[in-house]
């Protein structure tokens, strides 16, 4: 029995080349699909070509009809009927995909020397931890390239697996370190807003950050926090119990260490040299319009 396996950059072109090389027609093989084509993420990364199997079905010899024979012949019990089902396609593990799409992309960035490791953790999560000197490069500012990498992984995980799998990627423990940073801020600006019963609204941040900080004042009883804005300038308010959050207008913005310009402080010196000016100014106008009595 004649076979061949074939790859071509659609299922239509491998199966003509196999055709070539059996010299058959198309109705006398059998094909069976090895692995779907696919043109990869944003057409820079994972493309695969078609691969499949074609085999030459053979055909039955012809069957001479024997004299009959006159005989007493026995009921025989129904054979049952079988039927030849095509290999199914062959199964890739989803984490694996991921870590090949990962090393791709690093490769493209010209980061091969960040390592990578695979932790799997509970609840179908999977941790990937970097580690390597150009490390910088790949978390970005505050954490944006980590990010948006981690959402392109996650999609090539998923795409090869039945249930919903999580991937989650970091860097030197990046992650760990910004909570706490996170953590941080929420509780000084959540003690402004309560000193000044003025709502407090936090620079725009990534979903996975405004989680972080809604989670740690969750349980606080004298603030609530809602996100406001649209996404990437999405952001969070801390709004102090008892003040109407506000979902329409823009509230105040925090101050230069919480991300704005603080309002210009007026020198109270200058102010006063500047009426003692104008009244000087005022005198001499007044005396050269106002000529003085003659004695």
């Amino acid at each position: 029995m004649k076979k061949v396996i074939t790859t071509g950059k659609t299922v239509e072109l491998a199966t003509e080349l196999a055709l070539n090389k059996l010299g058959v027609s198309r109705d006398r093989v059998n094909i069976t699909i090895l692995t779907q084509p696919s043109r990869g993420l944003f057409g820079l990364f994972g493309k695969r070509d078609a691969e499949i199997e074609v085999e030459v079905i053979e055909e039955a010899p012809a069957v001479v009809a024997a004299p009959p024979v006159v005989a007493t012949v026995a009921p025989t019990a129904k054979q049952p009927i079988v039927t030849k089902t095509p290999a199914p396609a062959t199964t890739r593990d989803p984490i694996l995909e991921a870590r090949k799409f990962l090393d791709e992309v690093l490769a493209a960035m010209n980061l091969s020397d960040i390592a990578v490791t695979v932790e799997e953790e509970q609840d179908h999560t999977h941790l990937f931890r970097l580690h390597g000197e150009s490390i910088g490069m790949l978390i970005g500012r505050r954490g944006a390239t980590l990010d948006s990498l981690q959402t392109l992984v996650n999609l090539v995980a998923n795409k090869h697996s039945e249930k919903f799998l999580r991937v989650q990627l970091d860097a030197e423990d990046y992650r760990s370190r910004r909570k706490e940073t996170l953590e941080r801020l929420a509780d000084r600006l959540a003690k402004k807003a309560v000193q000044t019963r003025r709502e407090v609204v936090l620079e725009p941040m990534g979903n996975s950050e405004r989680k972080v900080i809604h989670a740690y004042l969750q349980h606080r009883s004298d603030v609530t926090t809602h996100s406001l804005g649209e996404e990437p300038y999405r952001k969070v308010v801390i709004t102090p119990r008892g003040v109407t959050p506000s979902h329409s207008h823009k509230p105040r913005h925090p101050r230069k260490s919480e991300g704005a310009n603080p309002p210009r402080k007026s020198n109270p010196r200058r102010q006063g040299q500047g009426r003692g000016n104008k009244a000087a100014a005022k005198s001499t106008n007044r005396s050269d319009r106002d000529p003085a009595p003659n004695a």
